[in-house]
């Protein structure tokens, strides 16, 4: 589902919601590199080390380099992500899979990593969408601030809206560090979220999905 396809058909963006329509409208007026770089130099002296000591003079210019890379999904759209759909399916009737697809988010409560897998799988109608644009739309939603719940449920909506399938199923599996390295201190805990939307509210198929998660023939 990769592969080229002469019928390529790009989707409105009419009647999406708005997180899928369009990248989120940046906070007027955005600060600054240099008033964001400050701000990292404050925090590190409110953690008690002194920013201006050699290990630390070229610190806040790594971490808001490192934040244009890990928030990236704030100036990234995921209708156009999905724009471009292949009708090409010989007739193929089943649902499509892409497991383990890893990813690493920031929860927006501590803004401390989450990872792990999300699990993606659609049932097409007429028309499939790339393979690796599933895990691009994956990526969009978790270089941002997110709970976990909400990108499972973001995911899920803009596959629905998009694509417009009989069903979307979505399952997340993922570590928290504000639980694994403070607070209750858990490491290798692990969260999962689910989302099912038409065919894949049915009992039957969502055993199906979790059996193909596991490797059950």
């Amino acid at each position: 589902m990769d592969a080229k396809s002469p019928i390529i058909k790009p989707f409105p963006k009419q009647g999406l919601s708005e997180h899928v329509r369009a990248a989120p409208t940046p906070v007027e007026p955005r600060p600054s590199r240099e008033q964001a770089e400050a701000a990292v130099r404050t925090l590190i002296a409110y953690a008690g080390d002194d920013p201006s000591r050699e290990g630390l003079l070229d610190t806040p210019k790594r971490v808001i380099g490192a934040y244009e890379e890990v928030y990236q999904g704030y100036r990234e759209c995921p209708a156009e992500v999905l724009d471009r759909t292949f009708s090409e399916t010989g007739g193929y009737d089943d649902f499509v899979l892409v497991k383990d697809i890893s990813f690493y988010s920031h929860c927006e409560h501590h803004m401390m990593p989450f990872y792990g897998k999300a699990h993606v799988a659609y049932m097409p109608v007429d028309r499939v969408v790339g393979l690796s644009k599933l895990a691009r739309l994956v990526d969009v939603y978790a270089h941002r601030m997110q709970t976990q719940e909400h990108l499972n449920s973001q995911i899920a909506t803009a596959i629905e809206e998009i694509l417009k399938p009989r069903g979307v199923a979505v399952m997340i599996e993922a570590e928290h560090m504000c639980m694994s390295i403070r607070g209750v201190t858990k490491p290798g805990s692990m969260t999962v979220t689910t989302h099912f939307t038409g065919a894949f509210r049915e009992a039957n198929e969502q055993v199906r999905f979790m059996s193909m998660l596991r490797g059950v023939r």
